[in-house]
């Protein structure tokens, strides 16, 4: 028995990589100083693995900001806006990934989408007609020598063909189809080239494989791959995919000349049952994904033995292996001093994950394996009752009728009643939420948990950051303020710290996007509220306005996804039991005189199922009814906001306006404002704002640039129907670029309304 990792997390056990690439950015380190710390995270990364007895490790798995955009620059797939600013190599790639606005020009950066059902989102490749796809970079084969100099062999990993043209958006006349000649030429090119270096496997990574195929689907992933794989010569092929199963093509998977195929047991429904039903070719190895590598928890011995027996019975030869990059989860729990042994001994971060690998490769190549010592430690893990049941919660939850899902009166009527209610003027304008977390908000917060700064201090430190940043948004000119979220550390950590049945770590940090990392709570027992989380702040920061102020919330679904859930109980139920705490400090918001109050579902998009035939009932079913439940029971006077961000919406829109908001904030300018098409043909009713500059990047988006952008809404939209707001939260950004943004987006959307009044 043999393991395999698909990849590993980048970011270094402290961040390291996000600090140094920041400082890059702030010009404060050289290029090659950033090169040696993030070949100190790679070195590191392949011993671990190769110490941990990992038989395929991966190389090329490392990017200094997303994968999709590394093989965009591979393969020559790099838009002209951004090479013709005559930067080198590494700064035209980060300006591709967060803009640029400076003596040589102004540019937007790339799109930017979650990658599949993860909160990890990724830099979208753009294709014009003029693209010629060819192998143009070094990077896969200068990261396979690097390893190779530290005496680790691995297999070098590189998006695949497939998934790369299909995540593609194609900017001229051609599609996917029109380069499949070039883009197999290239990959044929670098199978031949890691021939040349003595690579013997190469692993090509194509995920949208477990994505719905159409026969045009197939065709042009059978087409690819013919061609390619008539070039590989002696080096061996593993096509590596992950997120689920890859029940539309199967057969002509096995079929082609791929030496090694991975397979998802974790997320994949059907993988056992295609195997079952159609074999597995003898001559091929079968990489089994039976160590979930988006969870936390402990692996299950028993159910993989299981799995793995089940198997032996259809391939010959099978490797064990992550489920899929093991980015998703954190580096490792060494760092957690703070949590107790008795929640430790259930969790398995990237590093632990790499160890129970090594004992079920052990485990598995044993007869009687049963009685090790490993495996009847495990299952008898796996056979604990783990205290945290509130059976408050769970009759509350199990009381809810038809009813408790549905506001009254109806969408139109709560409008009218509004409008006369707030009287604001056309094109209202907002943020999302949160302001710039300037390093003395840093600096405070961390005084305030290492106990350098007392609760008395720390609070009046806040209140001071929101009186300043409710008088500049009154001097800016804004609409509808926000008290900044200065009290919050994250949209969902913050809350999960303030509900009853989670828990928090110290340092397990996880990759969102580039240089942004989160550290998701873990969702241990049964939820509740253990007091107000945001009414205090929310009331004095209202009170130091005659503004209306919006109290500002994260969604139950939001909280869900960007935590790690139990695996006890469904997920169905974790959410409805995090909307009743949310719904209880709604509630308490209205109670004492807020009258707006946004409910963030920035994640809505995010565990719906990659398959249209499970949306309804494993997801959607219970995913909008829980946001729903959070604000049916306020009174029609009060305005319930949401906001989305970084997903494609097209497919879900009928859904999202069922969530029967208010007002809902789209992020949609590195999109370029598609939604709105989207919107205008579904005759969505929720007001929107759809965000008119991108927050993620360094710009500062010039007033007329932002009135292009509501005129393009107005085409769209009715102008009665339309807010004005950035694309997501400021949190990221520094004051600098934020106060002229926000002064352009006011004289902006002044400007329109006296054009449109």
């Amino acid at each position: 028995m043999k393991s395999s990792v698909i990849g590993y997390p980048r970011i270094g056990n402290l961040r390291e990589l996000k600090f140094a690439t920041e400082k890059y950015f702030r010009k404060e380190i050289s290029a090659d100083e950033l090169e040696k710390e993030a070949k100190k995270i790679r070195i590191y990364n392949f011993e671990l693995q190769k110490a941990n007895g990992i038989d395929f490790i991966p190389s090329n798995d490392f990017s200094f900001y997303d994968n999709v955009l590394d093989t965009a620059f591979l393969l020559n797939a790099v838009p002209e806006r951004y090479t013709q600013l005559g930067l080198d190599t590494l700064d035209t790639y980060f300006v591709a990934a967060r803009g640029y606005q400076g003596e040589k020009g102004d540019v937007k950066a790339l799109a930017m989408k979650k990658w599949y059902n993860t909160n990890y989102h990724y830099i979208v490749a753009e294709i014009d007609d003029a693209t010629q796809i060819k192998l143009a970079g070094t990077k896969p084969f200068d990261l396979y020598k690097e390893a190779l100099d530290a005496d680790v062999p691995t297999k070098p990993t590189v998006i695949g063909a497939y998934t790369f043209l299909k995540l593609a958006v194609y900017k001229g006349k051609k599609q996917a189809a029109d380069f499949i000649e070039q883009t197999a030429a290239a990959y044929s090119e670098l199978l031949q080239k890691f021939g040349a270096l003595g690579a013997q496997w190469v692993q090509f990574e194509e995920p949208s494989l477990v994505k719905d195929m159409t026969a045009d689907d197939i065709a042009l992933f059978v087409s690819l791959y013919s061609k390619i794989l008539s070039a590989k010569g002696s080096t061996k092929v593993l096509l590596q995919t992950y997120f689920g199963d890859v029940r539309d093509c199967y057969e002509q998977l096995v079929s082609l000349d791929f030496d090694g195929i991975g397979l998802d047991f974790t997320e994949g429904k059907k993988s056992i049952e295609l195997v079952k039903a159609n074999g597995f070719p003898k001559g091929k190895v079968l990489f089994a994904g039976v160590v979930n590598g988006k969870n936390i928890w402990r692996n299950n011995f028993e159910m993989t033995a299981n799995i793995i027996s089940e198997l032996k019975k259809y391939a010959d030869d099978i490797v064990i292996g992550t489920s899929c990059s093991l980015l998703h989860v954190p580096c490792t729990l060494d760092n957690e001093t703070k949590l107790g042994e008795e929640y430790k001994k259930h969790f398995a971060f990237a590093q632990e994950k790499l160890g129970e690998l090594e004992q079920l490769k052990e485990i598995l190549g044993t007869d009687g394996y049963e009685q090790s010592p490993a495996f009847v430690s495990n299952k008898a893990l796996h056979s604990e009752k783990r205290a945290g049941t509130n059976d408050e919660v769970r009759a509350k939850i199990s009381a809810l009728g038809n009813d408790d899902f549905v506001r009254l009166p109806a969408f139109s009527e709560r409008e009218k009643i509004q409008k006369e209610r707030f009287s604001l003027p056309l094109f209202p304008t907002t943020t999302i939420g949160s302001f710039p977390q300037t390093s003395d908000v840093k600096s405070a917060r961390k005084a305030h948990r290492t106990g350098e700064l007392s609760d008395s201090d720390y609070e009046s430190f806040i209140k001071q950051k929101i009186a300043q940043c409710v008088a500049l948004q009154e001097d800016i000119g804004l609409d509808v303020l926000v008290h900044g979220e200065y009290e919050r550390n994250d949209m969902v950590e913050y809350f999960g710290e303030c509900l009853d049945g989670c828990l928090f770590t110290e340092k397990a940090w996880v990759q969102s996007y580039g240089t942004r990392c989160v550290k998701p709570p873990v969702i241990w027992g049964d939820i509740s509220r253990a007091k107000p989380m945001t009414v205090k702040w929310s009331i004095y920061a209202q009170s130091l306005t005659d503004k209306l102020l919006k109290g500002m919330l994260t969604g139950p679904v939001t909280i869900l996804n960007w935590s790690f859930p139990r695996e006890d109980i469904s997920l169905k139920e974790s959410a409805l039991q995090i909307a009743l705490a949310i719904r209880e400090e709604v509630l308490d918001l209205e109670a004492n005189g807020i009258k707006i109050i946004q409910v963030d579902e920035a994640a809505l998009r995010e565990k719906l199922p990659l398959r249209k035939a499970d949306w309804k009932e494993d997801y959607l079913d219970w995913a909008i009814p829980a946001f729903r439940f959070v604000h049916s029971g306020v009174k029609p006077q009060t305005q319930i906001h949401t906001h989305m961000c970084y997903s494609e919406f097209a497919d879900i829109i009928t859904y999202i306006d069922d969530m029967d908001a208010d007002v809902i904030t789209f992020e949609a300018s590195r999109s370029d404002l598609t939604i709105l098409d989207v919107l205008k043909q579904n005759h969505f009713r929720t007001q929107v704002g759809p965000g008119v500059y991108d927050i993620h990047s360094p710009r500062v988006p010039s007033k007329d640039e932002i009135k292009t952008a509501i005129g393009k809404m107005t085409q769209r939209i009715p102008a009665q129907k339309l807010w004005i707001n950035p694309d997501c939260g400021l949190k990221t950004r520094g004051m600098q670029e934020t106060v002229p943004s926000l002064k352009n987006l006011v004289d902006a959307a002044r400007e329109a309304r006296n054009e449109n009044s």
